[in-house]
């Protein structure tokens, strides 16, 4: 029985938010208290939330050949035991060792289930119409944070930090795995073929992107694995900074409606570049009014500015360069970004051990060098603005 369109939405959009809760955000509340009773240092514990972000940049490939050739659904639902899996692994662990195999298994989680797998199905269930239901899937799951981080941290409270991991993989067996069996369409796969790509050359506009989303992904992945222990570092407890870094969804959600409604009629590469400001606009916010305004803020200007940055790596290929050979140069673009997201939480880590005040001026350092790379770039026709926010 077919599920109507609306449903499937939001039912895939809630899988979406406990996903990025329960893996991508887990650290930035738990992280410490892990490292404390294990006995390993905090760098080394965000190491193995670089290392659960390497696993889908190795088999990422492999998971969306697995897609198009057998359907998306029964690998959503193996995220789902996948990643409940790794969470009591977490929740075992007795030293830095068996806490990195189980982060390694929450990055396999996490390259079965993340954004590509729920977008793949609704391509194939919707082709070319797929937009409208994959921009409400992305946007009820952009509140992974917001629901995340504070959730995560009431887990803990009452349950310790173990409890909070058990809790999240009764989520993942008890409400997603059935949720996602009853609404989830089979979908049909299809022989793989290949396709020609057009050449792509490193020129100044190619590398300047490159540059500017390595820059965003880097930044990006630290406030998500330490925003709220950064926060910590200017005066909140913990359960405040948690609440105060869940704004990080709110305000992604906000601009992004915006940018597919009032500003979609903008120069991206405008939008883009008022993107990359309002990150040290929030630390400037932070570093001068510290406390719950400034930690507000700071999460405020994070969420917003990376919400615009996400929908323009989409965007500004599309807009310099039209769509012939639009995924391949995408993906080429996006490769030093995928890397530096991996390297994100373990540097940020240890620049947060040495200072605060430092690790967050280093931040807004790489948005200034972003701002500077939106300069020079120009769009290749109107044309391309229109589908550009699509």
């Amino acid at each position: 029985m077919t599920r109507p369109p609306a449903l499937v939405v939001g039912g895939l959009g809630l899988g979406q938010i406990v996903a990025f809760a329960c893996s991508f955000y887990l650290m930035g509340v738990l992280g410490d208290a892990i490292g404390r009773d294990l006995g390993v240092s905090a760098t080394f514990v965000f190491a193995t939330v670089s290392l659960s972000l390497m696993v889908p940049a190795l088999i990422a490939p492999y998971v969306a050949r697995r897609i198009d050739e057998k359907g998306g659904k029964p690998v959503l639902l193996l995220s789902h035991v996948v990643l409940a899996l790794g969470l009591v692994m977490i929740g075992l662990a007795r030293d830095g060792v068996s806490l990195a195999v189980a982060m390694a298994m929450i990055g396999f989680g996490q390259a079965l289930g993340l954004s590509p797998t729920p977008f793949a199905i609704l391509v194939q269930l919707h082709g070319e119409a797929a937009r409208r239901p994959i921009t409400g899937v992305a946007l009820i799951g952009g509140l992974g944070s917001t629901l995340g981080w504070p959730l995560t941290a009431w887990f803990a409270d009452e349950l310790g930090w173990r409890g909070a991991c058990f809790v999240w993989a009764g989520v993942q067996v008890l409400v997603c795995l059935p949720l996602t069996a009853w609404l989830c369409p089979r979908t049909q796969g299809r022989p793989r073929h290949e396709a020609a790509h057009a050449q792509v050359r490193w020129d100044r506009p190619m590398v300047q992107l490159a540059v500017l989303f390595a820059c965003a992904w880097f930044v990006s992945t630290c406030m998500s694995a330490h925003l709220p222990r950064l926060l910590t570092h200017f005066g909140l407890n913990l359960a405040q900074a948690s609440a105060a870094a869940g704004l990080v969804g709110i305000a992604a959600v906000t601009v992004r409606f915006l940018e597919f409604t009032v500003l979609r009629r903008l120069n991206p590469i405008a939008t883009t570049r008022t993107a990359t400001l309002m990150h040290p606009t929030g630390a400037l916010a932070l570093l001068s009014l510290g406390g719950a305004p400034g930690g507000a803020t700071m999460a405020i200007g994070q969420g917003a500015g990376n919400g615009v940055l996400a929908v323009a790596k989409g965007v500004l290929p599309l807009s310099i360069w039209g769509p012939d050979g639009y995924a391949y140069r995408s993906a080429i673009l996006g490769r030093p970004a995928l890397w530096a997201q991996v390297l994100g939480p373990t540097v940020f880590a240890a620049a947060l051990e040495r200072s605060a005040t430092s690790a967050v001026f280093g931040t807004s350092a790489l948005c200034l060098v972003m701002f500077a790379m939106t300069f020079g770039l120009t769009r290749r026709a109107k044309s391309a603005q229109e589908p550009a926010i699509a």
